[in-house]
């Protein structure tokens, strides 16, 4: 028997569901490892997606135009937004992407038992891979397999510091995300013909913050 479009839209809506209810579950489970409250949680995680939708230009560089050499299909799976390429690059920081997992990052430093010295060596070697695992793609930005960074912000936290492993894997997963992926490879931008780059801007549940709450699942 044909199954109707009335039953696999309802299907299709059954399935998004089912993962944003997965998502949340994580991210409550994540929350309540580092200690924070439900309605802390609750707060910061609607601060995140407000902030997801807000980017704040830094500067722009001079860049060299897009790579004709990109399959269309690559585009559209990125569903790259239709935007003219000027010459120019224009830098951004996202709000939730980023502004946030960092002041996130500073309430947790000031508020757990965290050794300087093994917060600088977590987080120098999740930079450190995510410098090496991190590549230029022309006309999109910098992109890094999505659980390195989490994969090394955990196993560092487990082995440097096992007692405040979750806050330590939060930190070293955001720090590291930022400076090893984002920071330092600030120089590729101009040759990869985006006509805007935004750190921690590829959404709420990606980049930087999803490094950091992976991590944090995963101590």
């Amino acid at each position: 028997m044909p199954f109707s479009p009335l039953y696999f839209v309802l299907l299709l809506v059954a399935l998004g569901l089912l993962a944003v209810f997965v998502q949340i579950g994580a991210l409550t489970l994540a929350f309540d490892k580092l200690g924070l409250s439900p309605h802390s949680a609750t707060l910061l995680l609607f601060t995140s997606l407000l902030g997801s939708l807000i980017n704040l230009p830094l500067f722009s560089v001079k860049a060299e135009g897009p790579s004709p050499s990109m399959p269309q299909p690559f585009r559209s799976l990125l569903r790259l937004p239709p935007r003219e390429f000027t010459g120019k690059t224009v830098v951004a920081i996202n709000v939730g992407g980023c502004l946030v997992p960092l002041a996130f990052s500073v309430f947790l430093l000031r508020h757990n038992p965290l050794n300087p010295l093994m917060v600088i060596s977590a987080v120098a070697l999740v930079a450190m891979v995510c410098r090496l695992a991190s590549r230029p793609v022309p006309g999109v930005g910098i992109g890094i397999p999505i659980f390195v960074a989490p994969l090394v912000a955990a196993m560092a936290s487990i082995i440097i510091d096992p007692e405040n492993s979750a806050p330590l894997a939060y930190i070293s997963g955001t720090l590291g995300v930022l400076i090893g992926a984002d920071l330092s490879r600030l120089g590729d931008i101009r040759k990869m013909g985006a006509p805007f780059a935004s750190i921690g801007g590829a959404g709420t549940f990606d980049g930087i913050f999803l490094s950091g709450i992976v991590a944090v699942l995963l101590t």
